[in-house]
């Protein structure tokens, strides 16, 4: 499998092995009832859409086992997941595929 790759402000992320790099969803702004709420009240939302994977793990016989999910896929990931990055402007996230929940 080819490696994927997101070119961002004139850099390349390329996760290595099970890692994937995932775009996390805005978070909320205004509450139900249209009550603004500051940027220190807005939890870290546990959704968002994959930028690039990795090759896949490699198993003790030395076969490369694919991951499951693909750039473009929308996710729901554990909470206190993987390492947040900054490349330019934008923020991603890093973490391994087991840290995935399930895809929507």
């Amino acid at each position: 499998m080819a490696k994927k790759d997101v070119k961002e402000a004139g850099s390349k992320l390329i996760p290595l092995g099970d890692r994937v790099v995932l775009k996390r969803e805005d978070a909320i702004s205004t509450t139900a009832g249209g009550i603004v709420l500051p940027d220190s009240a807005k939890d870290k939302p546990q959704k968002g859409t994959v930028i690039s994977v990795g090759e896949g793990s490699v198993s003790r016989d030395g076969k490369r086992h694919p991951l499951t999910v693909k750039p473009g896929d929308k996710v729901i990931f554990s909470s206190y997941a993987g390492d947040e990055i900054a490349v330019g402007d934008d923020e991603y996230l890093l973490l391994r595929e087991n840290d995935i929940l399930a895809t929507y």
